[in-house]
């Protein structure tokens, strides 16, 4: 666990938007901007995100870089993650099976009577599944 300090972390967040920005300017036409949001349990938490997914890489392979931020339970926190992303066609109908995973890097900050404890960086990975 690495202690992270002052406005830097906003920093890491523009660059992001910054990134996303630029490359889904150049991306083709297959490319997709996603939104997501919902909750969690253990924190208690409602989260938000954007991703783009790039077009397909070698065959059934796209790259998924893309924000998150959740709020709630005394904690605030800001995700960064770029996923592959692999499909698979699931016979002849429109849909596919898709699983994924990458790297992650998590800022997290406290609130309440916790809020004089500095911002925190944390890195990790993720893993996704769906349909």
């Amino acid at each position: 666990m690495v202690s992270f300090c002052g406005q830097s972390s906003w920093h890491v967040v523009l660059l992001s938007w910054a990134f996303l920005a630029i490359t889904t300017g150049t991306a083709a036409a297959q490319s997709s901007i996603n939104f997501n949001g919902g909750g969690s349990i253990d924190p208690t938490q409602v989260y938000a995100g954007v991703s783009w997914q790039s077009p397909d890489i070698g065959g059934r392979f796209r790259l998924q870089p893309g924000i998150a931020g959740g709020f709630g339970d005394g904690l605030r926190l800001g995700n960064i993650h770029l996923d592959l992303v692999v499909k698979f066609p699931l016979g002849t109908t429109a849909w596919s099976l898709i699983q994924g995973g990458g790297p992650v890097i998590t800022i997290s900050k406290t609130t309440g009577e916790l809020e004089d404890l500095p911002r925190e960086l944390h890195a990790g990975g993720s893993y996704l599944f769906g349909f």
